[in-house]
């Protein structure tokens, strides 16, 4: 049997990259993958035949489509991403610290940066994109914002932004004690979006669960390795975060937010206008904002 040329990127890269040249049984493996990573891919390659409807030459085909020898091969790639997702900021930088070029770190640091960007907005679906700042921009749709223990900033700087081009946006804290009062008034057709990138918050997928079952689209942003949040949502977008330092680079989730809060804009630019020059008329009643000496 031929085997296809070797993919780049997670497995997830790879199922998105050649989703559209599969076979039907093949995607049908491929959706049964995606909607129940990374567990699916751990089971023995009969239970996952089983599970997903298929024949067992079925995954055998996928995964060598994929760029994997066999499923043996498969499946050590994807332990190695589940211990990537689970990785602490001591061990990143006991990685980072070794084998680096010898150049000054503001240079590393920018490198990583730039790739992460390039890399990010190159996976993209841009009709999901599209989609998804729609669904944003719908002023019938009210929003929530949350985040996890680092992502909060992230989730607050996009209420406070997406806050002022459309009503109806609201920042969810991720302690659960504020849950029950925000959920209560959750109306089918409104909108979570949340924040979660390594390691993944057991509390943030257990709000997206809520929401989902109450009818509310989740709109994820998370990393490579994709949070468990994922199988609830509507939307996902994994940002690249690998920086040569003990932390992760929330740099290109913003660009994705930015960009996002964009599109809002333009979509809505009439009612965002006028919202807008009400704003400034009642900053300039606050005297809130210093003038320029004349």
């Amino acid at each position: 049997m031929s085997q296809e040329p070797e993919a780049a990127g997670t497995v997830e890269d790879r199922l998105t990259q050649r989703f559209d040249a599969l076979t039907p049984a093949e995607r049908l493996l491929a959706g049964h993958l995606m909607r129940n990573f990374p567990v699916a891919g751990l089971a023995s390659m009969t239970h996952l035949a089983k599970e997903a409807g298929v024949s067992t030459p079925t995954v055998l085909r996928l995964v060598q489509k994929l760029g994997f020898r066999g499923y043996p091969d498969f499946q050590t790639q994807l332990r190695g991403e589940l211990e990537a997702r689970l990785e602490s900021p001591l061990s990143k930088h006991a990685r980072w610290a070794g084998g680096v070029p010898q150049t000054h770190i503001l240079n590393r640091f920018a490198d990583a940066v730039l790739d992460n960007l390039t890399r990010t907005l190159g996976r993209i679906d841009h009709a999901d994109f599209d989609a998804c700042a729609a669904m944003l921009a719908d002023p019938q749709r009210r929003v929530l914002v949350t985040g996890g223990r680092i992502t909060q900033a992230l989730a607050d700087y996009l209420v406070t932004q997406l806050g002022i081009v459309r009503p109806g946006v609201f920042a969810l804290p991720s302690q659960s004690r504020a849950w029950p009062s925000a959920l209560l008034e959750l109306r089918p057709g409104d909108v979570l979006v949340t924040f979660d990138i390594r390691r993944y918050e057991s509390t943030t997928l257990q709000l997206a669960e809520m929401a989902a079952e109450q009818g509310a689209e989740v709109v994820l942003i998370t990393d490579p390795w994709i949070s468990p949040i994922s199988a609830r949502a509507r939307f996902r977008f994994a940002a690249q975060i690998e920086v040569p330092s003990a932390w992760d680079s929330t740099t290109a989730l913003l660009v994705l937010i930015e960009t996002l809060l964009a599109a809002v804009q333009e979509l809505n630019w009439p009612q965002a206008q006028e919202r807008m020059t009400r704003l400034e008329a009642l900053y300039e009643r606050a005297s809130l904002f210093r003038r320029g000496k004349g």
